[in-house]
């Protein structure tokens, strides 16, 4: 049996919304000390609609799969219904991922979320401090343990 589903492999080779969004509306950013692995999200929002997201990611093939793949799952989505992007929908969405590469999964949902606070702290609109709990703070890349 292969390590990688197709999917994962398709989102790796050909990954979808690489790049920088210059005037970005919400940046994201998470690391995992343990793998190296660094992730970086960019939201344009249109009322309140995320027009454009791009992804930068430093890190494995399963990294820079989840970064695509989760792009893909918010664009076009509203702020709320991406706030429900789940490290777990990700990695469904990809067909699994090896156990051991279960925590990309996790720091691409992290990164869209600071993001999306990014954007509420930018444009001073109020939300529930508990959405975002155990995330970390702004401009600061969030250090994981792996279980």
């Amino acid at each position: 049996m292969a390590l990688y589903s197709e999917k994962v492999m398709d989102h790796f080779r050909n990954p979808r919304n690489v790049g920088i969004i210059e005037n970005a509306d919400g940046i994201g950013e998470v690391g995992n000390p343990v793998c190296g692995d660094i992730m970086k999200i960019y939201l344009k929002i249109d009322d309140d609609i995320i027009t454009d997201v791009k992804f930068e990611t430093f890190g494995c093939g399963s990294a820079i799969a989840s970064s695509s793949m989760a792009t893909e799952m918010i664009k076009g989505r509203s702020v709320s219904e991406a706030l429900e992007l789940t490290n777990k929908a990700v990695a469904e969405a990809l067909d699994g991922l090896p156990a051991h590469k279960l925590h990309c999964s996790v720091l691409a949902e992290e990164a869209i979320k600071l993001a999306l606070k990014d954007y509420y702290d930018k444009n001073g609109i109020e939300y529930d401090k508990e959405m975002f709990a155990g995330i970390g703070e702004d401009d600061e890349i969030v250090e994981h343990s792996i279980i």
